[in-house]
């Protein structure tokens, strides 16, 4: 059997004055020992020498676009240039590599800090320092906390850092003295390292992606969450899908819409990127034709499905109206993304019901409550549109005052059930044209104890405000209404808006009693009541804002039976 002959490189010197190099493995063992060169094996030793000493070294990086990012280390340029030609033609998984260069331990360092994808480093001990590979590698696995790069130690000094000792004191995960590393064992390596590498980030993505779907899930399902309006929901839902995939840095950029059948289409409720600021509008008039064909075939097939870069999930909610969620990715989902996303879209449509749901109760609550408010006014000849315009007027002047969102819907609910109390007044008197003697007065009066009585029990935010503003609405500012005498801020802000829209709205609007003022004639009265009846800081509120108000009485005119 003939000798086996490999291909050395000693020095940069020798590089550049390429020669007849062709030498014994024993002498090639000498060789590297003694200058820490690198060699291959003879197959590619016709191929190196052809491209190694041409004009332009072609690498995998021309060839392969976002491949396995391969970090060499080592201060010999023959070594850097070897390294390339023999793995150019390398690929895994479909991905070719992108060579990186460090010439030192400290340039190893700063690329490291500043690629934080790279998948294998080959690592030589010897450089600036007799160890300064080993220095890098302790930077890499301690100072930057990178566990998931392959490192390769690879040395032509095996004295320098003994295997035994390398391997029980330094994380790295394969170590090569270089008069072993032919082009075939490199190559064995490589691969090796690119599929540990593979299998710990596909660890590493399932973990951050079952975690975000778990704190995104948490997020769907919070009080505050489901309280948005369906468009809020939708379009923050779409966000946490976004971020799900921008975990990796392929998915800088995503779109996708919400969508509800009417029956006869489908119609945006919600949309992020592209699709933003289209509610309510149709979605073939906002998507392309192909993907509209796709939405109709996943709507007969009734299944949600992936179309490469699209993903269109389709669900029936439990109003019985058909919906879709669409997402579209810069490039085709793969099968890590897709089980993220139909996981967590399973959740969305969860928490999509919870709010239809929540949304139910909340109208099947302002229907019962405009029902009960109704009582009172169906006593007389006028409609229900006096607490209506209250819970107009209570909400616009809350608004203005700068109380927040829930207060707001607080108000404006609690605000239809002011004079609740009125159910315990007897016709006679409700309905009495005349003015009412002192006697029936004091039991008119008594309206604001009933409504009070009638809501106190409840442990329901707004029915505990309807309580306070049934009680109080009829207090004044200056200490001399009814039933305490409370006076200036020991009133609630709500019964201080109520009793200034209630004196308001009874005063321009017909009565059983009486017929309506003048608008002009009611607005004198509420000046000069500033600071007697009313809080004079509303009063200022009122009429800074008096178009408005108008506005309101005007849009809800009472309707005579």
């Amino acid at each position: 059997m003939g000798k086996e002959e490999y291909i050395v490189f000693n020095s940069k010197e020798e590089f550049k004055k390429p020669k007849d190099q062709t030498i014994s493995v024993q002498r090639a063992s000498q060789e590297i020992a003694k200058n820490d060169g690198i060699f291959f094996a003879p197959e590619v030793e016709d191929k190196v020498e052809r491209e190694l000493f041409s004009s332009k070294v072609k690498t995998k990086q021309d060839d392969f676009r976002d491949g396995w990012k391969l970090l060499i280390v080592d201060d010999e340029e023959a070594v850097h240039k070897m390294t390339k030609m023999v793995l150019k033609s390398v690929s895994f998984e479909g991905k070719g590599i992108e060579f990186i260069s460090a010439y030192s331990g400290s340039e190893a360092k700063k690329i490291m800090e500043e690629n934080l994808d790279i998948a294998v480093i080959l690592l030589d001990v010897v450089m600036e320092d007799d160890d300064s590979g080993l220095k890098v590698a302790k930077y890499v696995r301690e100072d930057l906390g990178n566990n998931l790069v392959r490192i390769i130690l690879r040395t032509g000094q095996p004295g320098q850092a003994p295997e035994r000792e390398v391997i029980k004191n330094y994380d790295i995960n394969d170590y090569k003295e270089k008069t072993e590393l032919t082009s075939q064992k490199l190559y064995t390596a490589i691969i090796t390292a690119f599929r540990s590498y593979n299998d710990l980030n596909a660890i590493r993505r399932s973990k951050l992606g079952l975690q975000k779907i778990i704190e995104s899930s948490a997020t769907l399902f919070r009080p505050e969450f489901l309280k948005k309006s369906l468009q809020e929901f939708i379009a923050s839902a779409l966000f946490q899908l976004s971020a799900l995939l921008k975990m990796e840095k392929s998915f800088l950029y995503t779109s996708g819409f919400a969508a509800e059948s009417d029956g006869e289409q489908f119609c945006l409720l919600g949309g992020i990127e592209q699709y933003y600021g289209y509610v309510n509008k149709p979605v073939k008039d906002v998507v392309s034709k192909k993907t509209y064909q796709r939405l109709n075939q996943v709507r007969q097939r009734k299944e949600s499905c992936f179309f490469g870069n699209e993903y269109i999930a389709y669900f029936e909610s439990n109003k019985g109206t058909e919906n879709i969620l669409y997402l579209k990715g810069e490039h085709d989902f793969n099968d890590f993304d897709k089980n993220l996303l139909e996981i967590f879209s399973t959740n969305i449509i969860a928490a999509f019901d919870h709010i239809l749901m929540n949304q139910e109760i909340v109208e099947t609550q302002k229907e019962i409550i405009l029902i009960l408010s109704e009582m009172t006014e169906t006593r007389s000849k006028e409609t229900a549109q006096h607490v209506r315009r209250v819970a107009e007027y209570a909400c616009f002047l809350g608004e203005k005052l700068g109380l927040d969102t829930d207060m707001l819907d607080t108000l404006k609910l609690a605000s239809y059930m002011h004079d609740i109390g009125k159910i315990g007044i007897s016709d006679a008197i409700l309905k009495k044209p005349e003015a009412l003697t002192e006697k029936e007065y004091r039991i008119m009066k008594r309206h604001t104890e009933f409504g009070y009585d009638i809501l106190k029990s409840s442990k329901r935010k707004i029915l505990q405000a309807a309580a306070i503003i049934a009680y109080q609405h009829h207090e004044r500012w200056d200490g001399t209404g009814y039933p305490v005498g409370l006076k200036g801020e020991e009133i609630h802000i709500f019964a201080r808006i109520v009793g200034l829209i209630d004196v308001f709205d009874a005063l321009s609007h017909k009565r059983v009693y009486k017929e309506p003022w003048e608008i002009k004639r009611v607005l004198e009265l509420i000046k000069r009541e500033r600071g007697k009846h009313f809080d004079p800081k509303l009063v200022d509120i009122f009429f800074e804002n008096l178009d408005e108000i108008l506005a309101i009485n005007k849009k809800y005119p009472d309707k005579l039976k």
